[in-house]
């Protein structure tokens, strides 16, 4: 059995056929079919039910994809541990929640330093991004709320103070607080916090109301659909223009920090060690170099 055997194996899987794996891989479609054989007398059983549209994974093929998986990231990770350089290249996969205020100039800075590494960012929800990272989907994340989990590590990045918004400054906190809440997907850690404060201020059923991007929510808000929890700097331009207004909750509700993430049994490459310390260089606190054990 051969590395490459599982490379087409997962292909295989993940496409539900013969011929769209020979395409991705670039190989005969009778190859593809040998390979799998060959996996399959190796192992000495089937691991797909072959029908007219194609193939689907049995309970013994599921059990392969698997393990294939964890040995071709592993397989990766010693590659990338014996091709690291002072001038890395390659991608670098980062997920963040939608309010980084610093992550512009981070990335910024990252990306002049380091042209030869190709970025990918996603955005989403800070429970996600973190199932995300456990599942070694993203090299790293930007999240919010985050506590201690035994299989991540993590660097503060900042402290915010989150606000409760609306368009009305004159409107009293018994109104507010039955108002429509604007938030992001369950998972969010400003939704958890404002849902929170809610509950211990005697609201037990909200409206709620679910965005997917800040943008959306600000607009709602302005037009006066509700209210929402978010960052105090991301609404300082328009609580200065007047379109938005700040309200104070309490300070267990309010303070929040924003730390990077990444596996805590990952390898940090070289490309990985430079985004962390490019983090660093935008934050207050003082870090000891990574080390990596191998």
């Amino acid at each position: 059995m051969e590395i490459k055997d599982l490379l087409i194996f997962q292909s295989v899987a993940h496409h539900g056929s013969i011929s769209k794996a020979a395409d991705e891989l670039c190989y005969v479609q009778s190859h593809v079919t040998a390979r799998i054989k060959f996996l399959e007398a190796s192992l000495q059983t089937e691991l797909f039910h072959r029908h007219s549209r194609g193939t689907t994974l049995n309970s013994e093929g599921k059990k392969l994809l698997n393990y294939s998986e964890k040995i071709l990231y592993m397989f990766d990770e010693m590659k990338k541990v014996f091709h690291d350089s002072d001038n890395p290249s390659g991608t670098l996969e980062i997920g963040t929640v939608e309010t980084v205020i610093k992550l512009p100039a981070i990335l910024s800075s990252y990306h002049r330093t380091y042209p030869n590494v190709d970025l990918s960012l996603i955005t989403d929800v800070t429970d996600e991004l973190i199932n995300q990272i456990l599942n070694r989907k993203l090299d790293g994340a930007f999240v919010t709320g985050f506590g201690y989990h035994p299989e991540l590590k993590q660097i503060e990045v900042f402290q915010e103070k989150l606000v409760l918004i609306s368009n009305n400054e004159t409107i009293s906190f018994d109104d507010l607080k039955r108002e429509p809440l604007l938030v992001f997907s369950e998972g969010c850690s400003y939704r958890a916090n404002l849902e929170n404060w809610l509950y211990e201020e005697g609201i037990i059923k909200a409206n709620v109301m679910e965005f997917g991007t800040l943008e959306t929510i600000l607009g709602s808000v302005r037009s006066g659909l509700g209210i929402s929890l978010v960052p105090q700097s991301t609404v300082h331009q328009l609580e200065l223009d007047g379109t938005i207004h700040c309200h104070d909750i309490p300070e267990q509700y309010s303070n929040i920090s924003t730390v990077f993430i990444w596996h805590a049994e990952s390898y940090v490459t070289n490309t990985m060690a430079k985004f962390i310390e490019t983090i660093q260089d935008f934050t207050d606190v003082a870090y000891p170099p990574l080390i990596n054990e191998i």
